[in-house]
């Protein structure tokens, strides 16, 4: 593979599963230094050791995304290993399906603070680095930032949120030459329904998974991989990925 993204740095959150790990990998294949973000030690460093022993540059690095003091701290070890970024994967983010009248707050609370403050607060820590390198912000929302559906509205909040700020910024960011990149994936296979608390919703979600044939969470990566590795003339503001069998 082709080292475009030789000398720059990404910071990748969520990185310890699903599309957040997949994405490290591709963009350490293709030449970038990674920092993993994530609160689970043990799949980071695992995953920082593998990038490492194929040839590659990784620092694991342990924060929650919705506690910006560890995101600070996270912030300047990743400096001291690894330089200033240039890309911003914001990956992070849960999907607690219920039904609004069962009232599960912890949980919507939860999916604010992690999918939409996280986002938010990430970005900032990030933002002065990633405007000196005139570089590019990842944003990973959902095609439930586009559409909505039932037990779904408080995700749907969150990524419609999202979604919308992502534009916003780009907007604000277009003098400062940073691209900023909506990523909206339709079902992926990766852990994201395994914390729904509702067993019958949990059950549901996946069997829409396996119906429509879920997306991997490489092919995700790979779009990301191609939007930040073009020259940068070319902005990929928005990307909706849907697997082909699914409809909605």
């Amino acid at each position: 593979m082709a080292q475009n993204l030789a000398g720059r740095t990404a910071v990748i959150t969520g990185a310890s599963s699903g599309i957040g790990e997949a994405t490290a990998r591709v963009l350490a294949a293709e030449g970038a230094a990674v920092a993993l973000l994530a609160r689970r030690a043990g799949h980071i460093e695992a995953l920082a050791a593998e990038i490492t022993a194929a040839g590659g540059k990784a620092v694991a690095c342990v924060a929650d995304v919705r506690d910006r003091d560890a995101v600070l701290r996270a912030a300047d070890s990743i400096g001291a290993a690894l330089g200033p970024a240039h890309i911003l994967g914001n990956n992070a983010g849960v999907m607690l399906l219920s039904p609004f009248h069962a009232g599960k707050v912890d949980e919507w609370r939860r999916m604010i603070d992690t999918n939409l403050t996280g986002v938010l607060l990430v970005t900032d820590v990030f933002l002065a680095q990633l405007v000196a390198a005139q570089g590019d912000i990842v944003n990973i929302s959902s095609v439930a930032g586009r559409t909505t559906g039932p037990n779904s509205s408080i995700y749907n909040a969150t990524k419609w949120g999202l979604t919308a700020w992502s534009d916003a910024l780009r907007k604000e960011l277009v003098k400062a030459s940073v691209r900023v990149i909506v990523v909206e994936p339709g079902a992926v296979a990766t852990e994201l329904t395994d914390h729904i608390s509702d067993d019958r919703i949990r059950e549901g979600a996946q069997g829409f998974y396996d119906s429509v044939g879920a997306l991997q969470a490489e092919d995700i990566a790979a779009a990301i991989a191609f939007a930040v590795g073009q020259p940068h003339r070319v902005s990929l503001n928005e990307i909706l990925i849907r697997p082909t069998g699914q409809a909605g």
